[in-house]
């Protein structure tokens, strides 16, 4: 990419968005081209293309997706499956309609099957069953890998597939009834501790292991990528690094300051018992997270606090 290049930033509110923004600007990058929900419906093939039509985008970042965890994809798993699927397939067929120099696709790493050997290599993917809880949402993120691919193959098409591990910061979705583990965690032991509550009581055992990467450190490896790798191979991103349930909200609880107990609903779903991601592509390209968990929790903490007030509104 050149600083002149025209960039769009699909999903530029959301928390991966917002942060390769954040990251484009800091590089030099200041034509990038953004459009709200509400300005622009990704469902809809003729509204992206009319909108590819008249924008022109030279590179796109598709961090765009309805995300939720474990009770939302439970919950609204068809909504899961046909919003991903429209934003993809409109977004990655547009670019190729429009001659887009290059795109970048936003996966997850739920793609993988439930009991995968730890580490996640990329070429596990479809080796076997998925988790139950979030199989649409991953059905439909494989579905976008394989249409980069595809669309390299028959096309020529320079498309590329980024998938993170579990990501959070700076806004992310703090919703109890839609929000992934970190988050929810963060906002439970903020309110229990303002409510001088006796125990914070969480789902599960606390004993499934998760790996966690703060999403500016993911956003500076998508611009790494866009700018260092073209090949039809997914690539993992995150840290290498993974910790218990049980482990995390403790982290989280002495940080946030509260000195009740926690208790486990071992009735409630686990999930994957372990999603740790093989990121040894990734450092052979040259690059490596920068953010330690326990500064990357401080840092969405504090943002949490004092953003506490508008965000439950």
């Amino acid at each position: 990419m050149n600083k002149g290049n025209k960039i769009y930033v699909a999903g530029h509110r959301g928390m991966v968005g917002s942060a390769i923004v954040r990251n484009l600007r800091a590089q030099g990058f200041e034509n990038i081209v953004t459009r709200t929900s509400s300005e622009l419906d990704l469902r809809s093939q003729q509204a992206v293309n009319d909108f590819f039509d008249k924008e022109k985008p030279d590179f796109v970042f598709l961090a765009a997706a309805k995300v939720g965890g474990i009770m939302a994809n439970n919950t609204y798993p068809a909504q899961f499956i046909y919003d991903n699927l429209m934003i993809e397939a409109n977004i990655i067929h547009a670019s190729f309609n429009h001659n887009v120099k290059k795109l970048l696709f936003l996966g997850s790493s739920c793609i993988y099957p439930k009991l995968a050997s730890q580490p996640i290599k990329e070429e596990y993917l479809l080796t076997g069953q998925l988790e139950p809880t979030n199989e649409a949402y991953a059905i439909a993120k494989i579905a976008g890998i394989e249409l980069c691919k595809f669309y390299r193959r028959e096309y020529g098409c320079n498309y590329i597939s980024a998938m993170p591990t579990n990501l959070y910061g700076i806004n992310d979705n703090f919703d109890l009834n839609s929000s992934h583990v970190l988050p929810a965690l963060i906002r439970r032991f903020y309110e229990a501790r303002q409510s001088s509550a006796a125990s914070v009581t969480l789902w599960g055992t606390g004993k499934p292991r998760r790996e966690f990467l703060y999403v500016d450190d993911l956003a500076d490896a998508c611009v790494f990528l866009m700018q260092n790798y073209s090949d039809e191979l997914h690539v993992n991103i995150g840290t290498g690094e993974d910790i218990e349930i049980g482990e995390l909200a403790a982290m989280i609880r002495e940080i946030a300051g509260f000195n009740g107990h926690i208790e486990y609903d071992a009735s409630k779903p686990d999930g994957t018992p372990r999603k740790l991601l093989d990121v040894s592509l990734l450092h052979k390209l040259g690059w490596h997270h920068k953010t330690a968990l326990s500064d990357g929790i401080n840092l969405t903490y504090e943002w949490y606090v004092n953003n506490y007030a508008r965000l439950n509104l």
